[in-house]
């Protein structure tokens, strides 16, 4: 399961994340280095190899009482001093995070340098100078050992904020184009959902690099079942986009029943598919609408995310998969109506995978919530385990090269094929029929863009629409007037309680014309 105060922990450090003061404050550098050493990725990934191959020692517990006692409020009164900053001269210059109840475990940082023999790494001295901390109530003497619990990338100048973190276990997370945060991401996943508990790998140590073009993370993998080697390469494009390569060396300490590569991480409390779930006012809450995935053989697919009644994880087999990503396809405030939260602003985030990975699955995992507190929403790639076809196993080791999009929608969608925009449901039947069919409940799902967009009205269109049970009928397509949407409906008649699969997906003189969708219905 995920960590329950995830979100409360990201919401506790929100004063870390507004705007720092002017930039000029950054001139005069107060950060402390230790002393250089080499570095290089060959020798990180070595040190993890050689950690897989003895036990695992958990990080030692540093000031548990005060950490505890920094909470939400007293989070927010800790602000970052700027003139401590790594790089004010540099395009991007980094920040960091303090220790807190919601993230106590500390991670060791280091700066890298070109060397005239290569990259040399210098750690980052930890003290509590780095920090004001204003009306926290707490003592500085007192905190000499802690620690960083992360760090942040900032925006470059004359802007303020940050476009990246990471903090946390092994999450990370950008800003994507609105400069809004939302979804997060992970260096891996262990057993998510699975019959044994949930395994939290964390990052334990870093290395930053900003030499080139895009800012650089090295990061040192460690868990109870598994060590790694990471490489992040982050860059902003021309519309604002984070694009982030990843390469990571896995190193398996023990035997893994259900592995998440590039797991992301999300919130999903209602949207228009699921009004009875609607506690709140606002129309909508949710970082992330859908799961869409790109398939190895070509095929597009939308699966609007559901709150389902308990723990679900759904498989979506698949050979080299092109993508697949938890995407933000809502963007109208009226969608929301939050001026707060600003959910229409959060970034989707799409995995794009580089070399052969084979056959697996995409697994989407959802978990019953009641609020917008805690991310509830996970996807994952899960390869076939193991070389004899059985699970990973103590002594295995995995390599993965993906790229990620932190951005507004998927990026290079197809011209040629339309995609979902939304989805709602609610009694079947005719409207304003009398009695209406209580056995009967009606899906309307409406498709934008592709070759639906040059199309005039016509009436030939066809909803190819199917149900893993029960019965479907009065399945049609109509244009929506004044717009440039298709609205695709059917109702699905069915007896009993059990979960329900769908499946529909747009045609027209034996060419599909839309991506695929699927949904999970709970009667």
């Amino acid at each position: 399961m995920l960590k329950p105060d995830r979100r409360l922990m990201l919401a506790a450090l929100s004063a870390s994340l507004l705007p720092l003061p002017a930039r000029a404050e950054l001139l005069s550098p107060a950060v402390r280095l230790g002393p250089a050493h080499d570095f290089s990725f060959a020798a990180l990934a070595a040190r993890a190899k050689k950690n897989a191959s003895q036990p695992y020692k958990a990080p030692p517990t540093r000031a548990a009482e005060i950490l505890h006692g920094i909470d939400f409020d007293a989070a927010q009164k800790i602000r970052f001093r700027p003139d401590h900053g790594l790089w004010p001269e540099r395009t991007y210059p980094a920040a960091f995070f303090h220790l807190s109840r919601y993230s106590a475990e500390p991670v060791i940082l280091h700066a890298l340098e070109d060397g005239p023999s290569g990259l040399k790494a210098r750690e980052i001295l930890y003290g509590p100078d780095y920090f004001d901390y204003g009306a926290a109530g707490l003592d500085p003497k007192q905190l000499v050992d802690l620690g960083f619990a992360g760090f942040r990338i900032l925006e470059a100048k004359p802007k303020v904020g940050d476009w990246l973190a990471f903090q946390g276990a092994s999450y990370f997370r950008s800003s994507g184009q609105d400069a809004q945060y939302g979804i997060s991401a992970r260096g891996i996943a262990i057993n998510t959902a699975a019959a044994t508990a949930e395994e939290f790998p964390r990052f334990s140590e870093f290395w930053l690099d900003q030499s080139g073009p895009a800012v650089s993370v090295y990061a040192l993998l460690d868990g109870p079942s598994i060590t790694g080697a990471y490489k992040f390469d982050a860059m902003k494009n021309q519309n604002g986009a984070v694009v982030m390569n990843v390469h990571c060396d896995l190193f398996f300490r023990a035997g893994i029943s259900r592995l998440g590569v590039a797991p992301l991480t999300s919130m999903y409390w209602y949207g228009e598919n699921e009004r009875r779930a609607a506690a709140d006012w606002r129309p909508e809450i949710h970082d992330s609408d859908g799961l869409a995935i790109w398939t190895g053989k070509g095929e597009r697919i939308w699966r609007p995310l559901v709150n389902p009644p308990q723990v679900q994880t759904n498989s979506f087999l698949d050979n080299n998969p092109k993508g697949f990503g938890l995407m933000q396809r809502d963007r109208n405030f009226a969608d929301y109506e939050d001026d707060g939260a600003h959910y229409n602003k959060r970034p989707g985030l799409w995995v794009e995978p580089k070399g052969n990975w084979g056959a697996g699955a995409v697994q989407l995992v959802e978990i019953p919530t009641e609020d917008e507190t805690h991310d509830n929403i996970v996807a994952y790639w899960r390869p076939d385990s193991g070389r004899d076809g059985g699970d990973i196993t103590s002594g295995d080791s995995r390599s993965f090269d993906y790229r990620l999009y932190w951005q507004n929608n998927e990026p290079a969608y197809p011209k040629d094929i339309a995609h979902v925009v939304a989805t709602r449901r609610g009694r079947g039947g005719i409207p304003g029929q009398n009695p209406w069919p209580r056995d009967k409940q009606k899906f309307v799902v409406d498709f934008s863009g592709g070759p639906l967009a040059v199309l005039p009205v016509r009436f030939d269109i066809a909803a190819v629409a199917s149900a893993s049970r029960g019965t479907i009928d009065n399945a049609h397509v109509l244009k929506v007037v004044g717009t440039d949407r298709w609205r695709a409906s059917f109702d699905l008649q069915l007896d009993g309680n059990g979960p329900v699969d769908l499946r529909l997906f747009l045609k027209l003189d034996g060419k599909t014309l839309s991506e695929t969708w699927l949904y999970q219905y709970f009667p």
